[in-house]
């Protein structure tokens, strides 16, 4: 008797988890396969990385694999055809469109989310709170190796103690997009810092190093928050400013954090745009890219904006079919 029950049971939990799964994605009964290379920002990889693991557990025949090469070493295989999407954390420049028209590759901007640019110093700093725009331009522009060495040359008050400088690589698209953004040229720093593609190892030497200042995508500080410690950005546009204000979900939409919010995109080659499996990724992404991009620390698009970016992606497509 009892068998019979514990047999029902699982029966009918069969029954129900089957039901659960079924109803996860309409789509989800279609029979899909291939492969998706995707690569780029290491910015905008969470993202497409946590869309992958979603996408692959609803079509396990998909293979997608995400690397994080920077922005620009992206645009560069994305140009040779070599990837289907790349993931952007700025627009692409008219030297790497070149590249791609060279190649005879079309493709499409998509937005899928918003990020703050992060300035952070060592828990252990006690002396910076805030920062300006000019401030930040004295520290990082070219002019300021050799010169600019020591915390004091920044606000008397502080001490004469060296900065040590951390910041995202010349690949990278957070590189390209403080440069313009802090200094008024894109691709123009000192070059006399310690610079990395992968933002984690930014965190690490931020995080042992009282002397300390760097910058990456908030996201990564949301992660690493007990590691480090966040400056106030103060753009001092007018005697009517708001003061220093910190990077946050709130900020950053409301474009109150000025000049360090930005958009996110991932760019689709056409050819890969032909392919069902895809499509079908893309639309997946659009779908789905909001909710995961709110839980791995990015800032999501309206509602609104996710269906107007998946209409543009839509009339690309049948322009292929024509």
């Amino acid at each position: 008797m009892k068998l019979i029950k514990i047999a029902t049971l699982s029966i009918g939990l069969a029954v129900m988890l089957s039901n659960c799964g079924g109803s996860k994605d309409p789509k989800s009964t279609e029979k899909l396969s291939g492969e998706i290379k995707i690569d780029g920002s290491s910015t905008v990889y969470p993202i497409s990385e946590a869309v992958a693991e979603e996408f692959k557990a609803t079509y396990p025949d998909v293979k997608v694999t995400v690397g994080l090469s920077g922005t620009g070493g992206g645009f560069k295989k994305f140009g040779r055809g070599e990837i289907d999407i790349n993931d952007a954390s700025r627009s692409i420049k008219s030297s790497e469109d070149s590249i791609c028209v060279a190649s005879k590759i079309s493709h499409i901007e998509l937005k899928v989310a918003f990020d703050g640019l992060a300035v952070v110093v060592n828990p252990q700093n006690t002396w910076v709170k805030d920062i300006t725009v000019a401030e930040l331009k004295k520290i990082w522009e070219p002019e300021a190796q050799g010169k600019i060495k020591f915390w004091n040359q920044i606000r008397p008050e502080w001490p004469k103690e060296e900065i040590h400088l951390f910041g995202a690589g010349v690949e990278s698209g957070t590189y390209d997009y403080f440069t313009e953004a802090i200094v008024g040229k894109s691709h123009s720093s000192r070059g006399d810092y310690t610079a990395s593609e992968d933002d984690n190892v930014l965190v690490q030497g931020i995080s042992t190093d009282k002397l300390a200042l760097g910058f990456f995508g908030l996201a990564y500080f949301s992660e690493n928050k007990d590691k480090l410690k966040l400056v106030g950005i103060d753009d001092q546009k007018d005697e009517n400013g708001k003061g220093a204000i910190l990077p946050s979900i709130e900020t950053v939409k409301n474009k109150t954090y000025s000049p360090l919010g930005r958009p996110l995109f991932i760019y689709v080659n056409s050819t890969a745009a032909g392919r069902k499996e895809v499509q079908t990724f893309v639309d997946f992404y659009l779908t789905n890219g909001g909710k995961l991009a709110g839980e791995v620390g990015y800032i999501p698009m309206t509602d609104e904006e996710y269906k107007s970016e998946k209409a543009k992606f839509d009339a690309f497509v049948k322009t292929l079919t024509k």
